[in-house]
């Protein structure tokens, strides 16, 4: 029997140590992945034409207890538009234990990285707004954040002497690992 509490007390010990090893700091560094998916819809002379969308990337940044900033690359599809945006977020989130609402904002530039494909598209600045909920597993150094994001660039791409403007809109996951 006292080898069993043993082997308890020393799992249960393991478990809570594989928290975060900053935790006294002020802030937490961060690396993540997200995957969104949602809709586009460009806009050409006042022509509206929508698809699905996708969007894959990486975040890296820092957590302080009532803001958050963070460097995102997306890969982002819709369609034949397949594009990729470097941004730099900040977000303003409210301090509660488990669950945390945030409102974001970024700033960045949309750049085509593909050759070979139908549409391509021009390097030009990019807007987005997030809105989401943060949910910190316990223990564990991971935090989930579920979100809805819209993305506008203007002027992606050149049609007949006419510039288009995209405005993409998704619900996205992000799994965040605190350092």
């Amino acid at each position: 029997m006292k080898l069993k509490s043993t082997g308890f007390l020393t799992a249960a010990t393991l478990l809570l140590a594989a928290g975060n090893a900053n935790a006294n700091l002020l802030f937490d560094v961060y690396a993540g992945a997200t995957a969104g998916f949602g809709g586009a819809t460009v806009s050409i002379d006042g022509h509206h034409t929508s698809d699905t969308a996708q969007s894959y990337g990486a975040v890296v940044g820092m957590d302080i207890p009532l803001v958050r900033a963070e460097l995102e690359y997306n890969y982002m599809t819709a369609g034949d538009l397949k594009m990729h945006a470097g941004m730099a977020n900040a977000y303003l989130k409210m301090p509660t234990p488990l669950v945390q609402p945030y409102l974001g904002a970024g700033i960045g530039m949309i750049f085509d990285g593909d050759a070979g494909h139908d549409v391509n598209v021009d390097t030009t600045m990019a807007y987005q707004g997030m809105l989401g909920l943060t949910f910190d597993i316990p223990v564990l150094p991971f935090k989930i954040d579920a979100e809805a994001r819209a993305l506008y660039a203007a002027d992606i791409f050149e049609v007949a002497n006419e510039k288009a403007d995209a405005i993409q809109y998704e619900g996205r996951i992000k799994l965040r690992y605190i350092f």
